[in-house]
């Protein structure tokens, strides 16, 4: 039986199955709820803020109005409708509240599938420097139970933090968007200093891990900031992320406004010629 502090508990919106771009092998990726960054062209707006979410898909909604009548169902007091008697099932929220040890339970549940194809669980977000506790506990668990676990990060986090957090996986992909700082502070909301010390760190340890470079038209593909995060990245692995035109689908539902506008002109470039400004570079498809 893994010793996880029972008390610790942590919010997270989704578990994805099967995934195949999150690390070695199979793995099951839990997305942490919550992210520091406030990225134009982020894809889960419901990841962004750490209490749970209200999702309601109005472009299927009929007006019938049943969700806005008063309910008696607590978990919806706070929403100000009720979750539960859309008849499309247009109405959820994202993010809920769990113990670390019943998340280890649940995830253990693969653990031969994952051991078979050299696979594990993946701690994403959101953020997950964010919950560093529910972190380490969930990590120390998973390991109690022999998977091999990863950390999917910006990096943006206290130097501490990321340390306690890194001592506990066997892997991490490492979020690298604009090497500049001005450029950063624009587009995600952040300095990119802390991202950069961290980086530093996680060389210094010894841990494997993965550059993770998405391709953003206009703004982190340009010739400038790959040649610039090519010389930061050196002999370390990246990986390339091209865009998802989808990314703004889901904002909303959420109540936000998807701020990234595709440029009318740019210059069409594959991406794995945009790889080859790397020194080890592959893309994922």
């Amino acid at each position: 039986m893994f010793n996880v502090t029972q008390s610790v508990t942590g919010t997270i919106f989704d578990v994805k199955e099967f995934t195949v771009h999150d690390g070695p092998g199979v793995r099951t990726t839990v997305f942490f709820k919550g992210c520091p960054l406030t990225c134009i062209w982020c894809h889960n707006p419901e990841g962004m803020d750490t209490a749970p979410t209200l999702m309601v898909r109005n472009t299927q909604c009929t007006g019938c109005g049943l969700c806005c009548r008063p309910c008696t169902h607590a978990d919806c007091r706070p929403f100000g409708r009720c979750l539960h008697i859309c008849p499309k099932g247009l109405v959820k929220v994202a993010g809920r509240a769990v113990g670390a040890g019943e998340l280890v339970t649940k995830l253990s549940a693969g653990a031969e599938l994952y051991g078979a194809g050299g696979g594990g669980v993946t701690l994403s977000g959101g953020e997950p420097l964010l919950q560093p506790e529910f972190a380490r506990a969930v990590a120390r668990g998973l390991h109690e139970n022999g998977i091999h676990t990863a950390l999917q990060t910006s990096g943006f986090a206290k130097a501490d933090t990321f340390a306690s957090v890194l001592d506990t996986v066997d892997y991490v992909l490492f979020d690298l968007k604009l090497a500049h700082e001005d450029d950063h502070r624009r587009y995600t909301g952040v300095s990119c200093v802390p991202i950069h010390k961290n980086l530093a760190h996680l060389r210094e340890s010894g841990k494997p891990f993965v550059l993770r470079i998405p391709l953003i038209p206009g703004i982190t593909d340009t010739d400038e900031n790959l040649t610039a995060l090519s010389a930061l990245a050196g002999d370390d692995p990246v990986e390339l992320m091209p865009y998802n035109p989808y990314a703004g689908a889901k904002y909303p539902t959420v109540g936000k406004v998807f701020r990234y506008e595709l440029p009318e002109e740019t210059e069409e470039r594959s991406p794995e010629t945009l790889a080859k400004l790397f020194r080890r570079a592959r893309v994922l498809r």
